[in-house]
């Protein structure tokens, strides 16, 4: 136990050392875990048989998913402000087992939804150069690109936040410039086309579900964040306004400026409604944004990942190399983990993998919304430097939307997706025992020895700790609070 103590204090020493993300920043890791841009929208046209369900789901559904997906990430990764996200909600409203189950399915999601990026990435510089059709050099190529942003992000997460800034400016300017240079085209009669005869259902819940999920993922970065209680709101809501903004502003200068069939809206049509629109030198920075912005993507969901897994190995649910890290502050093997997924789950389709990953992710979802309303109800007095401003019944309508949404999303699910995820459900089943067993019989080393107890009884004293010591509390959002609190009742 000394050995692993001395490895858990020198890996906590190395996270100290390393800059803290901050707003700006994490906006940054949001958007790209949730969106990365217009680039992938251009499907819901198709699907929604013409633009009016398209515009329409884009500015329905955050309020019905986005939103209430981002409250509940706001109060929950406040509340628990360490890496592991999702997995320690989960934890502590159903015990290990189920957070366990919950980290898999994530994680797992979480690589089959990052193999698509080097891709994706590919697809986009191929129209420019063909050479890239050619498997030759393909498969290098893509060995090259995700050892590259591997790479990247084993630097540290302070410099894939700040790439992520960068990225996102470059990603997003070019379709600021074709809305305006749309608006003399612009005939607002376009956006209300729609033929239910072609609407595909499936397709259009599953693209509108994609391109909106996710706003949880950015939890498992908790512990790097710098002081998380105030950080986090505001920097979801502010990817909240980046989000919709970049996908609504593309969407009605290229539907209302272009009198295009819906058939021809595929995914990498706005590079051809820049063609359009603004000339070929439009059409060419709009490809060089979309392969940037794969790679943006590519960096935050692998953070995320390799985070996630940090924090579960720190709770005793995997051993502990999990949990080390470079002196850059970032969790090798974890990283290493989920390089390897991604180069596994490369020979994929897009559909296939967006249909897995929604499966997996919407199953995950509904346990969120599930230990959200139990830690309400079971932990009253949680510390949550942030809370939802409703009681029970409220944040018990505020969930069911979403829900509903999940459950949809699942039933229009293919067989093929049913079975594949059945296998994955199976095999996160059958690993939890394992690890446990690996735990007992001192297999591998481990951090801890009795995770879910010792969640469970910082859980039960917080509320003892914070009658006994009011004014001690370890955030500045928290002193804010009690001041505010405080100051209100004199006034009164």
């Amino acid at each position: 136990m000394g050995e692993e103590d001395g490895i858990s204090d020198e890996n906590n020493s190395v996270a100290r050392k390393n800059p803290k993300l901050t707003v700006l920043p994490l906006i940054a890791l949001i958007f790209y875990e949730v969106s990365g841009g217009p680039f992938g929208i251009e499907d819901s046209v198709r699907a929604g048989g013409g633009p009016l369900l398209a515009l329409l789901g884009f500015l329905v559904f955050p309020f019905i998913w986005s939103i209430p997906e981002a409250l509940v990430t706001a109060e929950l990764a406040t509340s628990f402000p360490e890496n592991g996200g999702y997995v320690l909600w989960i934890q502590a409203a159903f015990g290990p087992f189920w957070g366990f189950q919950e980290g898999f399915w994530k994680w797992f999601s979480g690589v089959m939804d990052n193999a698509l990026y080097p891709v994706l990435f590919l697809d986009y510089l191929k129209h420019s150069l063909p050479i890239f059709n050619h498997f030759v050099a393909r498969v290098p190529a893509l060995l090259g690109i995700t050892a590259s942003l591997t790479y990247l992000n084993y630097r540290g997460l302070h410099i894939v936040g700040f790439s992520a800034v960068s990225l996102a400016i470059f990603s997003l300017f070019p379709f600021a410039v074709m809305a305006v240079l749309s608006i003399p085209r612009i005939k607002p009669r376009q956006w209300l086309v729609v033929d239910f005869k072609k609407v595909d259902w499936r397709g259009y819940f599953n693209s509108m579900f994609w391109n909106l999920n996710y706003w949880d993922k950015a939890s498992t970065l908790a512990g790097e964040v710098e002081n998380p209680s105030k950080t986090f709101p505001k920097a979801l809501y502010g990817a909240v306004i980046v989000v919709v903004s970049s996908y609504l502003i593309p969407l009605l200068a290229g539907t209302g400026a272009l009198n295009s069939a819906s058939s021809e809206w595929t995914d990498g049509y706005f590079a051809e409604a820049g063609l359009l629109i603004g000339g070929f030198w439009l059409k060419w920075w709009i490809q060089a944004a979309a392969a940037m912005s794969n790679m943006g993507l590519f960096e935050a969901e692998m953070s995320s990942d390799a985070f996630q897994l940090l924090g579960m190995s720190e709770m005793g649910m995997l051993p502990s190399i999990f949990a080390s890290r470079s002196k850059h502050g970032t969790p090798t093997f974890s990283i290493l983990c989920s390089a390897t997924g991604v180069i596994f789950l490369s020979w994929m389709s897009f559909q296939e993998i967006l249909e897995f990953l929604n499966f997996l992710y919407a199953l995950g979802m509904l346990l969120e919304f599930a230990a959200f309303i139990k830690l309400r109800i079971k932990k009253p007095d949680l510390h949550r430097p942030y809370k939802v401003p409703f009681q029970t019944f409220g944040v018990t309508m505020l969930c069911l939307p979403p829900v509903i949404l999940l459950v949809l999303v699942m039933c229009l699910a293919s067989a093929r997706t049913f079975l594949v995820s059945g296998v994955v459900i199976i095999l996160g089943v059958l690993l939890y025992p394992l690890s446990v067993i690996a735990k007992e019989k001192k297999w591998t080393r481990f951090d801890s020895e009795e995770p879910a107890s010792s969640l469970n009884d910082c859980l039960e004293d917080q509320s003892t700790m914070s009658e006994q010591l009011p004014r001690e509390v370890a955030d500045e959002a928290a002193i804010s609070l009690l001041s505010d609190s405080s100051s209100s009742e004199k006034k009164e």
